[in-house]
């Protein structure tokens, strides 16, 4: 059997809900070889139209989110013509708060995209990171959710708009050798959290970065404030010194190494709620 498929993935929506189900899914399949073919905002007859001729054209398994009912039935009478599979895949979750609520879904297309306080608290984030990047504007780092510190090139930035995403304003801070603690977090009002990794990944991404600002053949001998950007001893130095002063603060310092910015960004998550349960803990003591 062939391991290379047409996957067709069929929303009325943007297709994110599709795209992270279809991700998470085909890792687990070491040797698989998908072509993807993305429906987007299919919410009329003409639309699934065209996309029912894609999938007549090119046949392959399809993932669907579609809501409307007609929609939904036309889509599965083809899929059944063509001898193709066709998954649902909001039904289970759908039928289990139906069970558990008592009531039925609104099954309006993308109902999760409403602009609501969720989506203005994103946006609001998201213009918070863009302000307090790379330790700007330290006076407002008062209204930080949670202040992210590492050295150069640790993910702070990437991570920090994928907390906003979230809702969550992030501030990050650049830890460097040689210059003053920074300031406004001795007596943070939020989590502080670290970011670290191997001192060879970190060399591999720097000297990636010289490459694209130009920095040429010679970036070795580069110099970033009082240590050498790409020196291997220089970093593994860096990365002590920022380590321990972590350590030293009592700041809890997650290894990005191996990570990807979303399961960073979740341990972040999941390091916020501990701070916050902690703080409760102190200022209403059991009695």
């Amino acid at each position: 059997m062939s391991n290379r498929i047409n996957l067709h993935l069929v929303s009325d929506a943007t297709g994110e809900t599709l795209n992270s189900i279809t991700r998470a899914t085909v890792s687990q399949f070491e040797h698989a070889s998908i072509l993807y073919h993305r429906w987007s905002l299919i919410r009329t007859r003409f639309q699934l139209h065209r996309v029912i001729e894609g999938i007549e054209a090119e046949p392959g398994p399809v993932l669907s989110t579609l809501v409307d009912k007609g929609l939904r039935a036309e889509l599965e009478s083809a899929c059944q013509r063509f001898d193709v599979a066709v998954v649902n895949v909001l039904d289970p979750v759908i039928s289990m708060f139906q069970e558990h609520l008592g009531e039925k879904a609104a099954a309006r297309p993308g109902r999760q995209y409403v602009l609501d306080a969720d989506y203005f608290r994103r946006i609001d984030a998201m213009h918070y990171v863009l302000a307090h990047d790379d330790g700007q504007a330290q006076a407002g780092i008062a209204e930080a959710d949670v202040v992210l510190v590492g050295v150069s090139r640790s993910s702070k930035t990437p991570t920090s708009f994928y907390l906003a995403n979230r809702g969550i304003k992030a501030a990050n801070i650049p830890l460097v050798p040689g210059t003053q603690d920074p300031p406004g977090l001795e007596n943070p009002v939020c989590p502080v959290i670290g970011l670290t990794l191997d001192p060879e990944a970190l060399i591999e991404i720097r000297r990636h970065r010289l490459k694209l600002i130009g920095a040429g053949p010679t970036a070795g001998t580069v110099r970033q404030d009082s240590g050498i950007y790409v020196d291997h001893e220089a970093v593994k130095s860096e990365l002590l010194w920022a380590r321990r002063l972590c350590t030293q603060r009592g700041w809890p310092v997650i290894d990005v190494t191996r990570r990807s910015i979303e399961e960073t960004a979740a341990t972040i998550i999941t390091l916020m709620q501990a701070w916050h349960e902690r703080r409760r803990k102190v200022e209403s003591p059991v009695s």
